[in-house]
């Protein structure tokens, strides 16, 4: 079933039913940023947890804001997601609640396609967490040798 939001219009852009986005924005269109109550999640988020490109991209051409962060300020790292996000101006070196940027965690999941388009948005890959690593520090320990050089070349 996944999860169950208070909000419909996040519901709708979670379960990818387009029409009742459409629906809700069409009848208040305030409710585009709108924050779940439980988590903080907007439609934007919604969509991309489930990766609804439809959705997304009709939120962005909507001017959803793409910097508001849920409470827990994670956006699933799908590289089409990734890119409309960064090509509407979401701010490449955001950090989440444990100090985290998208880079850190595309070094976590060693994704060499995601990894090459942050650095090219000019992510940081020298900003530390809440533990003291830095994404070069990520590649390094988890032995990902091209992506590390990739990373220092960037710093």
């Amino acid at each position: 079933m996944g999860i169950l939001y208070s909000e419909p219009i996040c519901q709708a852009a979670y379960q990818n039913n387009l029409g009742q986005v459409w629906q809700w924005v069409r009848e208040d269109g305030n409710c585009i940023n709108v924050q779940d109550g439980f988590n903080g999640d907007t439609p934007l988020i919604c969509a991309c947890r489930r990766g609804h490109l439809r959705i997304v991209s009709f939120l962005l051409r909507r001017n959803a804001d793409v910097n508001l962060k849920n409470q827990v300020s994670k956006t699933k790292q799908n590289e089409s997601l990734v890119r409309m996000l960064l090509n509407a101006g979401a701010e490449v070196n955001a950090i989440d609640c444990y100090g985290c940027t998208a880079l850190h965690y595309a070094c976590k999941m060693k994704n060499q396609t995601l990894i090459p388009l942050l650095l090219e948005a000019h992510a940081d890959p020298m900003i530390k967490n809440k533990h003291g690593e830095s994404s070069l520090d990520i590649a390094r320990r988890l032995k990902f040798s091209q992506i590390e050089l990739l990373l220092r070349k960037a710093s």
